[in-house]
């Protein structure tokens, strides 16, 4: 059944406003990025070494190239060839290597440390460094367990340190402008957040291929183990430790955190989820990990529902939406775009078709009378959409460590400090909590832990 376009589907009653197509195309300005406003001398260049120089480590030093005041003058690696990956990344092969971390910490000339380590080493690197006087940019998840979170924070706190966790989303210019958008209160009440990041490729899913030199001789086994259990060299198990509990966080603790510090950055929110569900499996990649492939999570906040998916088996992309009562919201990947919804006052055109047509009729006339058209003079135009996109080149990562170098050098707070990504890194924790034992995970603020619920 369809129903005749009325005026006043198309005429904006409530508010006097014609409802226009227009949509909105916007570059957004890139970032300057530099760890300070103006030249330094060299002297007073922030220096600055990376513990970790895999796969994310060179990244990190790569953008770090891009942020003026700063200088690497050491690495830390428990592969050897990952030493030299680590000079080519920053352009500088003079720069020291070393398998030990602590002979980066007991340099007096190094200001700051990036921990770009397996997760369950961030929590004792990131003590050691606190206690050296080190201020520290420590890659996502921020920690490996509830209690190593909370263990990182008191660091900080105890040696008045500089701390900032690495979902670089925090910094982001997008995500600025989507954070204004939300809080010019455009979208109205938001009760429902979903968000996805979906891959299909044996990378995606951390299935690396094993470098040929890669040996006992080359890498530190026993050093990689730390805490978790004993057991013999396996170059699988040191290069693709995502896939395992005993190093890694899986699915969650490497895209969930940077939805879930994504949205908590957009919506102002710094606290715990407080509970979660999950439900997924291991459909396709069964090649000996702990982790599934597939995870999707309810999580229950105080204010709005959240709804996470990440899925190894279809390459969707990055997403984030928000629904609210006037408007949505939509993230997707480089872009943001608002678009409003129609709440302006309109007859009910659906069940009254089931009325005779004089009661119809009436009806339709004492509406218009409750509602009477605006003057000609108080129309006004709306636009359709506003879409923003990221600058060319741009990167979020980059934009990320200056920020992090700014506040080290002006003691300023960091976009991320230890207690926004701890929360961040807590909604992993509930995620896999409740998917491995299969049931609602609760976050007991008393006690700092989750329980069964």
């Amino acid at each position: 059944m369809s129903y005749p376009l009325t005026r006043r589907k198309f005429i904006h009653l409530g508010t006097g406003a014609i409802a226009a197509t227009t949509v909105a195309n916007n570059v957004l300005q890139p970032a300057v990025l530099s760890a300070t406003p103006r030249p330094v001398a060299p002297s007073d260049t922030i220096r600055f070494a990376s513990i970790g120089t895999g796969v994310r480590g060179c990244e990190l030093l790569q953008a770090s190239t891009q942020v003026s005041g700063v200088k690497c003058v050491a690495v830390c690696d428990l592969y050897d060839s990952r030493h030299i990956a680590a000079q080519e990344a920053v352009g500088d092969p003079s720069v020291e290597t070393t398998r030990e971390y602590r002979t980066i910490l007991d340099r007096k000339d190094i200001d700051a440390v990036i921990i770009a380590t397996m997760d369950h080493q961030h929590r004792h690197i990131f003590e050691d460094a606190c206690a050296a006087g080190k201020d520290v940019y420590c890659e996502k998840p921020m920690s490996h367990t509830v209690e190593d979170g909370f263990a990182m924070v008191e660091s900080v706190r105890k040696y008045n340190r500089i701390a900032q966790i690495g979902s670089q989303r925090v910094s982001s210019v997008l995500y600025a402008k989507a954070k204004e958008i939300y809080d010019s209160g455009k979208l109205g009440e938001v009760y429902s957040i979903n968000a996805y990041w979906d891959r299909n490729s044996p990378s995606g899913a951390w299935v690396y291929p094993i470098p040929p030199d890669a040996s006992e001789k080359t890498i530190d086994w026993n050093t990689f183990l730390y805490n978790a259990p004993k057991r013999p060299f396996d170059a699988i198990r040191f290069f693709r430790w995502r896939c395992f509990t005993d190093y890694g966080e899986g699915l969650a603790g490497d895209l969930f955190v940077h939805l879930i510090s994504g949205i908590h950055y957009v919506t102002g929110t710094n606290t715990t989820a407080q509970r979660a569900q999950s439900s997924g499996g291991l459909y396709h990649f069964k090649d000996g990990r702990d982790y599934p492939d597939l995870i999707e999570t309810l999580y229950d906040y105080p204010n709005f529902k959240v709804t996470l998916r990440c899925n190894l088996n279809n390459d969707g992309g990055e997403f984030i939406g928000f629904y609210g009562t006037k408007g949505t919201m939509i993230i997707k990947d480089a872009t943001v775009t608002y678009k409003p919804q129609d709440t302006r006052p309109q007859p009910e055109g659906y069940s009254t078709f089931g009325w005779p047509k004089a009661m119809r009729d009436e009806y339709l006339k004492e509406w218009d009378a409750e509602h009477p058209n605006p003057a000609p003079l108080d129309y006004s135009v709306d636009e359709e959409a506003e879409s923003y996109a990221n600058p060319p080149g741009y990167s979020d990562t980059a934009h990320h460590e200056a920020n992090f170098f700014h506040a080290v050098r002006t003691r300023k707070p960091v976009t991320e400090n230890e207690i926004f990504g701890n929360h961040a890194a807590i909604g992993c924790h509930l995620s896999n909590f409740a998917y491995f034992n299969k049931c609602v995970a609760v976050w007991d603020e008393s006690q700092k832990k989750i329980v069964k619920g």
